[in-house]
């Protein structure tokens, strides 16, 4: 029997915390219609607000993202940056880097992004220098991998901020679950292991958001 998600925040909780938000503008308002029509992940609004709210509140300049999609979350990070800020945008698909060029150009943050398309843990191997903020929002399986490659990356103080860290609940199972789950799951084990190196909160917005600093 397949097991069925969980819902990470009681649906009337959620419901109340997406009235209080004020409208996205229309470019992003877009992005949204369309993720929902389509089925595209992305982030959603109560998530990117905490994004652009951490760059602000750190002063981050400098942000890689592992997974861009469409680009809804670069929007957010590229905001909160401003305008002598740089994102780095990475997908391994090009109809999704066009897309998101043109919803980021007409957003007005193009032009602090820099555009990779391919393999999200090889394209910020190429980037030279240290980062404020690391995104990761790629396939699931590549969870351990990709903190492995992002700590060393970040500069002291920097955050690494996780998607899906509780992944629909299923991060609970006893029995140990698929790849994804597994590798969800060990992620959260690593990140957690020692407060040496970084300290680490799961936020539960959506599905999970995990928030680490790197010491």
């Amino acid at each position: 029997m397949a097991r069925k998600p969980l819902d990470i925040l009681h649906p009337k909780v959620e419901r109340y915390l997406a009235s209080l938000i004020p409208p996205r503008d229309r470019v992003m308002a877009e992005m949204e219609a369309r993720a929902e029509r389509e089925d595209i992940p992305i982030v959603g609004p109560l998530v990117g607000r905490l994004f652009f709210q951490l760059a602000l509140m750190t002063g981050a300049k400098r942000v890689m993202e592992l997974g861009s999609a469409i680009g809804y979350s670069t929007m957010w990070w590229a905001r909160g940056v401003g305008s002598d800020g740089e994102v780095w945008y990475t997908d391994a698909s090009r109809e999704n880097a066009a897309d998101a060029i043109r919803y980021l150009e007409r957003g007005g943050v193009a032009e602090r992004v820099h555009f990779m398309v391919g393999d999200a843990v090889k394209c910020m191997a190429a980037v030279k220098g240290k980062f404020d903020i690391v995104f990761c929002d790629i396939d699931k399986p590549g969870y351990p991998a990709a903190l492995r490659a992002a700590m060393p990356r970040l500069k002291r103080g920097g955050l690494l901020v996780v998607d899906n860290t509780l992944w629909k609940g299923w991060v609970t199972s006893r029995w140990g679950g698929g790849p994804s789950t597994r590798a969800v799951k060990r992620l959260n084990q690593l990140t957690y292991a020692s407060d040496d190196w970084a300290f680490t909160v799961v936020l539960p917005l959506r599905d999970g958001v995990s928030v680490v600093v790197k010491r």
